[in-house]
């Protein structure tokens, strides 16, 4: 079992910049995709970025040329660099990790972002 924890969240005025941060209790290099996810207060959770093992990333389009995913398998950890943040990024975000083959999902307790002036 792979415990997932977030850290970095925070307020920050609109266009300022946040890097969230997910640390795994044990290896990620054999979990297929990680990812990050966000719910903001009375919406479902959404996909926000992806990277998979082989280090492919992939945006969720209201973030892209703004966030950047990034993953360091030997040190179990995953980052979501946000740049130029807005009023509407705020939510919850979830740190997720994907097997694919074997059907195991897992998640973070999530961070708190506001993006408010």
């Amino acid at each position: 079992q792979v415990q997932l924890v977030e850290s970095g969240g925070g307020l920050v005025q609109p266009g300022g910049s946040l890097r969230l941060s997910c640390a795994a209790s044990g290896t990620i290099v054999s979990i297929d995709v990680m990812g990050w996810y966000r719910q903001a207060p009375g919406k479902e959770r959404e996909l926000v970025a992806t990277i998979t093992s082989g280090g492919t990333p992939d945006y969720t389009d209201s973030v892209k040329g703004r966030f950047t995913i990034s993953r360091d398998n030997a040190n179990n950890r995953i980052w979501l660099q946000m740049n130029s943040l807005k009023p509407e990024d705020t939510a919850v975000y979830y740190c997720n990790g994907r097997r694919i083959i074997r059907g195991i999902t897992y998640w973070g307790q999530g961070t708190q972002v506001t993006v408010s002036s």
